[in-house]
């Protein structure tokens, strides 16, 4: 009988919500991010009042046949939000200071192995640069586009082939 009642809660334990394999493991989302995630910092106009906007992100893209992982992602941190990438492609993207702040703490704790840590240390250098509103100086945005054209694909930011960069009597 003290059998039959350990092997009923080993069954009951691995039937709920206690189940390791249900929750995600902090290692799990260091590697599904060094391979799926995006640590992203776009600089655009902003035609209504004629200035840059510094757009921080992180996202991850999965087919929409995959599309629970990233609802389990978005329930371990506790924000971001699912949305259409594109076609059949589903996203969970992290825009805002706060939420992006925690992303930042979590992945200086949990350190990314690949190539991908270089893009988060500089991603978490521009936020620490938007956290002392450098963003809103003409030579931190400046330092903002250089860094992050030196970030994933290294594309260089509109903001640096703009006028306002090209030309030595900006006004910004």
């Amino acid at each position: 009988m003290e059998r039959y009642k350990y092997t009923l809660t080993l069954c009951k334990n691995m039937m709920g919500a206690d189940n390791q394999q249900e929750r995600l493991d902090v290692w799990w989302i260091v590697g599904f991010v060094d391979g799926e995630g995006c640590f992203y910092v776009g600089i655009n106009k902003d035609p209504r009042r004629d200035r840059w906007n510094v757009l921080p992100e992180f996202r991850i893209v999965q087919h929409r046949n995959d599309e629970q992982i990233l609802y389990k992602i978005k329930n371990y941190f506790g924000f971001g939000n699912i949305g259409i990438n594109h076609g059949d492609r589903k996203e969970w993207r992290v825009r805002g200071k706060k939420d992006l702040n925690e992303l930042v703490q979590f992945f200086s704790k949990h350190t990314l192995k690949t190539k991908k840590q270089k893009s988060f240390l500089i991603f978490k250098e521009i936020m620490e640069m938007i956290g002392n509103e450098q963003h809103l100086t003409k030579s931190g945005l400046r330092k903002i586009a250089f860094l992050s054209s030196r970030m994933n694909r290294q594309v260089k930011p509109k903001y640096l082939k703009s006028p306002e960069t090209t030309r030595s009597t900006s006004k910004r």
